[in-house]
């Protein structure tokens, strides 16, 4: 159920709150919001696919490289719900998880080109996601930059 509320200067803005006079840029969970909510949904599936797998029956082959797996899918999963909901916590929390994801790609991709060893296996992380058509470097900044540009703005 959606509340109508009024900005302060007394007009309804897509049925939301907006008590401090804010307005949303645009719906974050319509459009290419959508778009972008079910690729994060698929690369949790994706990944959480591949650590399940990984996990279960070659642990012991790498278990760092599978274990980051594990967490890929697990900021995937999160990023999904955050992007699809609304509110100023569901966005912050879409802002944190999308930064983190960011940083994850970076450090786990540099990681895997120069220590080889700690890596015997990919991640979707690794090499910035070449395993994943580099999707995973990207997609953490289609994901901030579709949170600013949705971001409410002052009247």
């Amino acid at each position: 159920m959606a509340e109508d509320r009024t900005a302060k200067d007394g007009g309804t803005v897509e049925g939301r709150t907006v008590d401090d006079g804010t307005v949303p840029a645009q719906d974050r969970t319509s459009g290419p919001g959508r778009l972008l909510v079910a690729v994060y949904a698929l690369f949790a599936l994706a990944a959480g696919s591949r650590a399940a797998v990984q996990l279960s029956t070659k642990f012991d082959e790498a278990p760092l490289a599978y274990l980051l797996s594990a967490l890929a899918a697990i900021v995937y999963i999160v990023a999904t719900v955050a992007l699809a909901r609304r509110g100023d916590g569901w966005r912050r929390t879409a802002l944190l998880t999308c930064s983190f994801e960011l940083l994850g790609v970076l450090t786990v991709g540099t990681l895997s080109l120069f220590d080889r060893e700690a890596f015997p296996d990919a991640t979707v992380w690794s090499v910035y996601g070449r395993g994943y058509v580099f999707i995973p470097l990207v997609l953490p900044i289609i994901g901030l930059y579709w949170l600013r540009r949705t971001a409410p703005t002052s009247h």
